[in-house]
């Protein structure tokens, strides 16, 4: 377990690496971080330009690889990353972000894979009856449904919820809500009340892909022998499907799983910025429509390292369904 514990982990900061050291290249070559700084009113000199850019090393009159190696030495000898175009360190500001993405991320990832597996077991064994017909109409059409939409029809539904209460029981803007009563209880419902509609969205996009998949994997599973042969045994059914279909049909959702995750990320980034919430998902678009260059490249190590540590727990998952395989 150690020497697994050992090679992953190396594994991963090649590859978080590579992944950062790519995307700030990049980012180097395409952006022009002085765009932002010219047509201002009053207008700034070339000269200020240009030391405000060598401040935060994005200078693009530096060639690409020598900003790279600054930018690499800083990172090696100081870990700082250097600071965004508001003048703050992006190692802060990740930090900071971190956390609020974390929360959204965890809570809808895993309620939407478990949603979505029972749905897809359910559709499988209640093929073409109606109850599977309408989970998968309604599957197709979240799938086909832009994360931003659905994130915006909720909140029109949570509009017209709270009117017909007559008041805000549904919040839907930033993550919290600031000058709260003091306490654990208007502090934890204040909480859920922020992370209802986003969470439920992203619950909605997860479970609609993990059960059509897990669907047709279910519907394999349930045509195998080893179903059979547990019936002639004199398993019930349900036991059948249970302790053995389930199982075995949870093996290649395990290994699905990262890779939904990246899915997820990216979906949650944009109802960040829908839900106005801080979080690390509306860091990355300000750092790309602001050209921010140190801001981009640290967004994408955090992506790199979330969706790598997925990987790990799909392996992790995998070995446990299967005892075949060893970590």
């Amino acid at each position: 377990m150690g020497k697994y514990v050992l090679r992953r982990f190396i594994n991963y900061f090649i590859l978080a690496f590579i992944a950062t050291v790519t995307a700030y290249i990049a980012s180097s070559s395409f952006m022009d971080p002085a765009a932002r700084y010219r047509g201002q009113n009053p207008p700034l000199s070339e000269a200020s330009i240009q030391a405000i850019l060598n401040g935060h090393g994005t200078n693009p009159d530096v060639p690409v690889l020598e900003r790279t190696w600054t930018w690499l030495t800083n990172i090696f000898l100081h870990g700082d990353f250097g600071t965004t175009v508001h003048n703050s360190p992006v190692v802060q500001e990740i930090l900071v972000r971190a956390g609020v993405s974390l929360k959204l991320l965890l809570i809808g990832s895993i309620l939407g894979a478990v949603l979505g597996v029972i749905l897809g077991v359910w559709g499988a064994v209640k093929q073409y009856r109606a109850s599977d017909q309408t989970v998968t109409y309604a599957s197709y059409l979240i799938i086909a449904t832009p994360t931003f939409v659905i994130g915006v029809l909720l909140m029109i539904i949570a509009t017209a919820f709270n009117k017909m209460l007559g008041t805000t029981l549904i919040r839907f803007t930033g993550d919290y809500t600031a000058n709260i009563d003091p306490g654990f209880l208007p502090w934890l419902t204040d909480q859920i009340s922020h992370m209802l509609l986003p969470t439920l969205a992203l619950v909605l996009m997860g479970a609609a892909t993990y059960s059509r998949y897990q669907r047709s994997v279910m519907l394999d599973v349930l045509a195998s022998d080893f179903i059979r042969t547990a019936r002639s045994k004199g398993r019930t059914r349900k036991t059948a499907l249970v302790k053995h279909g389930v199982r075995v049909a949870l093996i290649p959702m395990s290994t699905y799983f990262a890779y939904a995750f990246g899915t997820l990320v990216a979906g949650s980034a944009m109802l960040e910025v829908v839900f106005s919430w801080n979080g690390m998902g509306q860091f990355t678009i300000n750092s790309i429509l602001q050209s921010d260059i140190n801001a981009a490249a640290g967004s994408v190590l955090f992506v790199a390292v979330l969706t790598l540590l997925a990987s790990t727990l799909s392996e992790v998952l995998y070995a446990a369904l299967d005892p075949r395989v060893r970590i």
